[in-house]
C-alpha cells in the first residue's frame, strides 16, 4: 500500500518545530514527504528542500502557488494533505488555502491567531467534510492513554482536584533582543497573537488537563504577567479551573522558571484515589490509594490497556519519548486520511486525536486566560462552543 503524501508549509533551515514534525511523520514509514513551501524566500525554500531530497519543482516559495500547482497534479502523485508549521498568524490563511484546495490539514497548534479565526476554521472544515487535525502531541503518549483509560473507567472514582503545571526557563532572559528567532515571533502580537506563554504551553496543558480528566473547562480566575521588561506578552501565568462536573483544578504556565526545561505534570485525583505523569518522566505513571500502597506502571506492560498498546512500539524496558508521542498523532492522522480514501470508516485508535473541535476550545482558553487577567471580576465563564456535525471525522 502507498505511503500517504504530506506537503508542509514553513519548517525550514533554522526552524526547531519543522524537523520534529517531519521526524514524527517517518518513524512508522507510513507518510512520505513530497513536498512543500519552506519558506517565503525562495532560495532559502529550495536549499531546505534540497537537503530534504526533494525535488526542485515541489518546492514553492508560496503556499498558495503551492496549493494550486499541487492540486493540478494527477491523483497519485500530488500531496494528501499539508501540515502547517510556521508562527501562528499564517495558520488559518494557510488552512484555508489548503482545506478550499481539497486538502486535508495538520496544523501545529494554536490552530489560529483569535477565537474569529477558528471559528470561521471550523465552519470551513464542515463546508468542505476534509479531516483536520491539531498538534498536541503529549496525548500521545501511551501512559497519558492509560490514564485517560483508568479515569474513564471510574477507577478514581469522581474527579474532584487537578493539577496541572508546565513550567520552562529559555525565556528568562531577552532572547528575543539576541536575535534569538523562535523567542521573537512567540513575543510578538502580529506574529503568535494576543498571549505568549499562555498561548504557546498554557494551552497545551489545558489540552492535556480536559483530555485526560474528560472533563471540561468551565470556569477560570487568571493572573498573567510579564517578568521581563520590554514584552508586550506574558511569559507566566497561572489560573483556578472550575470543571463541568464541579471539580477545581490549578493551571501554571510559566516560561522563566530558570532552571526548568520542558517540565510537563499533571495529577488528578478523585473520591477514590490519585494520579500523576511527567513529561520528564514519561514512561512512569503512578497511581495513588489511601488504603494500599502506590502503585507504578511503566510503558510496554502487559497489564496495561487497549489504548496504550495500540500507541507502544516497543517492549517494556525501551523507553519512548517525544518523538514517538508526536508520531501516534501523525500515525492516526495518515490512518484517517487513508481511510477516507479508501471508503471506509477511520478506527477508534485513529480518532483518538485533536481535531478542530479541540482547536476551537484552544483559542476560547488562550482569549479567556487574557480577558479574565485584565478584569477586576474573580471568575470568568468559557464561552459555549457548539461542536461540529465533523467532530466525529477528526483526527
Amino acid at each position: 500500500m502507498a505511503k500517504v503524501r504530506m506537503g508542509m508549509v514553513g519548517g525550514g533551515e533554522g526552524a526547531f518545530i519543522g524537523a520534529v514534525h517531519r521526524m514524527a511523520a517517518a518513524i512508522d514509514g507510513e507518510i512520505e514527504l513530497v513536498c512543500g513551501a519552506f519558506s517565503a524566500d525562495e532560495s532559502r525554500s529550495q536549499r531546505s528542500g534540497a537537503a530534504l531530497h526533494l525535488a526542485a519543482d515541489r518546492v514553492y516559495s508560496d503556499y498558495a502557488d503551492m496549493m494550486r500547482l499541487e492540486a493540478a497534479l494527477p491523483a497519485s502523485q500530488r500531496m494528501q494533505f499539508v501540515v502547517i508549521v510556521t508562527p501562528n498568524h499564517l495558520h488559518f490563511p494557510i488552512a484555508e488555502a489548503a482545506l478550499e484546495s481539497g486538502f486535508h490539514v495538520l496544523s501545529d497548534k494554536p490552530a489560529t491567531l483569535d477565537l474569529q479565526q477558528a471559528l470561521r476554521l471550523q465552519e470551513i472544515v464542515k463546508e468542505t467534510g476534509l479531516l483536520y487535525g491539531l498538534t498536541h502531541p503529549y496525548t500521545g503518549y501511551p501512559l497519558i492513554k492509560e490514564a485517560r483509560a483508568r479515569i474513564a473507567a471510574g477507577e478514581l472514582g469522581v474527579i474532584r482536584k487537578v493539577t496541572v503545571e508546565y513550567t520552562q526557563g529559555w525565556l528568562a532572559y531577552a532572547e528575543e533582543a539576541q536575535g534569538n528567532k523562535q523567542a521573537t515571533w512567540r513575543l510578538d502580537p502580529q506574529q503568535a497573537g494576543i498571549s505568549g506563554c499562555m498561548g504557546d504551553i498554557g494551552v497545551h496543558a489545558a489540552n492535556l488537563v480536559e483530555y485526560v480528566s474528560g472533563l471540561k473547562i468551565a470556569q477560570v480566575c487568571s493572573d498573567l504577567t510579564s517578568f521581563v521588561a520590554g514584552r508586550q506578552l506574558d511569559d507566566d501565568g497561572a489560573m483556578l479551573l472550575r470543571f463541568d462536573n464541579g471539580a477545581r483544578g490549578t493551571l501554571a504556565a510559566s516560561q522563566v522558571s530558570v532552571g526548568e526545561e520542558n517540565a510537563l505534570r499533571l495529577r488528578v485525583y478523585g473520591n477514590k484515589g490519585g494520579l500523576e505523569w511527567e513529561h520528564l518522566q514519561p514512561n512512569t505513571l503512578w497511581l495513588k490509594w489511601s488504603d494500599r500502597p502506590t502503585e507504578m506502571l511503566r510503558t510496554g506492560a502487559d497489564y496495561l490497556g487497549v489504548a496504550a498498546a495500540a500507541n507502544t512500539r516497543v517492549p517494556m524496558g525501551h523507553p519512548e519519548g517525544y518523538l514517538e508521542a508526536f508520531a501516534n498523532l501523525y500515525l492516526a492522522f495518515a490512518e484517517q486520511v487513508r481511510a477516507r480514501q479508501q471508503g471506509l470508516e477511520a478506527s477508534e485508535r485513529a480518532a483518538d486525536c485533536p481535531g478542530i473541535e479541540e482547536a476551537v476550545r484552544g483559542m476560547a482558553f488562550i482569549e479567556l486566560a487574557v480577558a479574565a487577567s485584565a478584569s477586576e471580576i474573580k471568575w470568568h465563564d468559557m464561552p459555549e462552543l457548539q461542536p461540529t456535525a465533523t467532530e466525529t471525522d477528526h483526527v
